[in-house]
């Protein structure tokens, strides 16, 4: 549905076009990113295969805000394809610590997200591994050809950069987000992209579904208000979740206190966050074995007498008495679909762009204050101390 049920001139009255239109391009995008790196599959598996080939290579995922946030989703996943110990680690922890994530004598890839190119954490993380790793590589999966992570070639390094639809114009990320969440997938199973088209066909369809006869009913959940919002997730939902939780408390302007967590990680304290003016997101497993688990905690909360309104994912749970909204797909994903859980990422993404509107801000640029920024401003990079 164009524009997200709003007309062109509405949306662009309430400042939220670019959002809208990076929110519901993503399927046609994830097509595009799919046959981009299979036009470069040959240039791609000659970087990398003589690099994973060596069993004592440790891969590393990094970026700064949701950028790392990818690398948290794919870890196990990159990890499971490549059998290679993968760590997530932010740029914002390399900078400040770098003794204590790079091991000199182990051989790195170290694999960037960035949507700009141009974070000073990010192009620092390059220069520090370089200097703290013997032997190491990278990565780099960027939005922005222009971005100085581009424009700085290296010897040692791959450059991907996605389709110009990939770099967002708004402040917050939408379709780089799970563009760059689904090349690292892909360029960890390289050698047999072939067998991914069907995962991605089923991605994309149940997300058309979601922006199709999900929408409206999305829309009236996030016109409520709550106060807080906390997503949970399983494995590489789990790291979704903390994406969905950045993108609602970003597009709000920080008016809606957001938090995620596994869902048996909530049971130990974080749970005592909810109040009567929550919402608790759940993206569920396909798996049917990680749902056992994740259901015995819903029937808890759904016993809770604050009657805490609920929304869930992937699954539903018919003795949900509190279920507001439940997203199920015609065509459900099985355990061995390695990309369909990115639909997921939607739903913060959408609950956000809503709940903007009904707060009355403007969702392309949501801080009043300038407090944040597409590109983050005034870090310094200081040097390192030098040994004595």
């Amino acid at each position: 549905m164009p524009y997200l049920d709003f007309t062109q001139e509405e949306i662009e009255e309430k400042g939220g076009l670019n959002t809208a239109l990076e929110i519901e391009g993503q399927p046609f995008l994830w097509q595009e990113v799919f046959d981009l790196i299979y036009s470069q599959k040959i240039a791609i598996r000659k970087f990398l295969l003589p690099l994973i080939k060596n069993q004592e290579l440790r891969i590393i995922l990094t970026g700064a805000g949701s950028s790392a946030f990818i690398g948290e989703a794919a870890q196990g996943i990159i990890q499971s394809n490549t059998k290679r110990i993968t760590n997530a680690i932010a740029t914002t922890d390399l900078i400040t610590h770098p003794q204590l994530h790079f091991i000199r004598e182990i051989p790195t890839l170290l694999i960037s997200f960035a949507r700009s190119g141009n974070s000073p954490e990010s192009l620092a993380a390059v220069e520090l591994a370089n200097e703290y790793c013997n032997d190491v590589f990278h990565f780099i999966i960027t939005c922005n050809k222009d971005g100085r992570l581009v424009k700085s070639s290296r010897a040692n390094a791959f450059h991907l950069v996605l389709p110009e639809r990939a770099n967002d114009k708004s402040l917050a990320m939408t379709g780089s987000f799970t563009a760059m969440l689904l090349s690292a997938i892909l360029i960890s199973k390289i050698d047999s992209l072939d067998n991914l088209q069907q995962s991605l066909d089923v991605l994309i369809k149940n997300t058309k579904e979601l922006l199709g006869r999900h929408l409206l009913m999305i829309k009236s959940v996030a016109e409520q208000p709550y106060e807080r919002v906390i997503f949970l997730g399983s494995g590489p939902l789990l790291g979704v979740a903390r994406e969905c939780h950045l993108k609602l408390q970003e597009l709000t302007d920080g008016k809606v206190v957001c938090k995620h967590d596994s869902f048996l990680g909530f049971r130990h304290g974080p749970r005592a966050v909810t109040n009567e003016d929550s919402l608790i997101v759940y993206l569920f497993s396909t798996d049917e074995h990680v749902f056992l688990y994740e259901r015995d905690l819903c029937l808890s909360i759904d016993a809770d007498t604050r009657n805490i309104p609920t929304v869930s994912c992937n699954q539903h749970i018919e003795a949900l008495k509190n279920s507001v909204l439940a997203i199920t797909f015609s065509k459900p994903a099985d355990t061995e679909n390695e990309l369909a859980f990115i639909s997921a990422t939607l739903i913060g993404q959408l609950l956000g762009f809503y709940h903007s509107i009904y707060l009355g801000l403007r969702p392309d640029n949501p801080s009043v204050s300038g407090a944040i920024s597409r590109v983050v401003e005034g870090v310094t990079i200081y040097p390192e101390p030098v040994a004595v």
